[in-house]
């Protein structure tokens, strides 16, 4: 199961934390992607992060945003700073089919609305 939170309103140039609350998985055997749905467009895979921990982000949030993990906690961050008004979506966390985060999405957590807006 897959759990995200940590989204809210944000003025533009703020930061966010969301977190991926996950549990009867390893984290170390499942990548774990995140990504996000602005309201008339499609979803896009915004990072993702394997589970040897390599990772990945959309050129959209490159540079601004930054993926991790806690094992022990069982939980996927991600830190996006410098946001800004098209950042406005639902974030989903999702497991991906495998280690690699070149796997399809498999299992979807509820999304998250971050609003970025003054």
């Amino acid at each position: 199961q897959l759990q995200a939170s940590g989204g809210g309103l944000v003025q533009p140039g703020g930061s966010l934390r969301l977190s991926c609350t996950t549990s009867g998985f390893s984290l170390a055997w499942t990548a774990i992607g995140w990504f996000r749905q602005a309201p008339g467009k499609e979803r896009e895979e915004v990072s993702c992060i394997s589970g040897g921990g390599v990772t990945t982000y959309a050129d959209s949030v490159k540079g601004r945003s930054t993926i991790s993990k806690d094992s022990v906690k069982a939980t996927v961050y991600l830190q996006m700073n410098n946001l800004k008004p098209e950042d406005t979506a639902v974030y989903y966390c999702a497991t991906k089919s495998g280690t690699n985060c070149s796997r399809s999405p498999r299992s979807w957590g509820q999304g998250t609305l971050v609003t970025v807006s003054s």
